[in-house]
């Protein structure tokens, strides 16, 4: 099990790539985050249920990615962030 910490991180556009470096009992490991915007009329047209497209994004998205958190929607989109799967990377 991994403990969170919560960032705020501003929107910038429709993807943004976040890599956090931190010390784990004096080691250095990096953690590699993705945040989607994802744009209701991009992928739902005007008929097709919003939670139906999140459901449909997070099943199609690349699998060595793990969701981490659903953001607040707006009526033109909604965060998902993904933090990729696996052990940390020592450096």
């Amino acid at each position: 099990m991994m403990r969170e910490v919560v960032l705020q991180i501003p929107t910038l556009g429709a993807e943004q790539n976040i890599d956090i470096e931190v010390k784990i009992n004096g080691k250095k490991r990096t953690l590699h985050y993705k945040v989607e915007i994802i744009d209701w009329e991009e992928h739902n047209g005007n008929h097709v249920d919003k939670v139906d497209v999140i459901k449909r994004v997070i099943k199609e998205y690349n699998k060595d990615w793990k969701l981490i958190e659903i953001g607040m929607p707006t009526d033109a989109n909604i965060p998902i962030m993904f933090r990729r799967k696996g052990e940390l990377k020592k450096k």
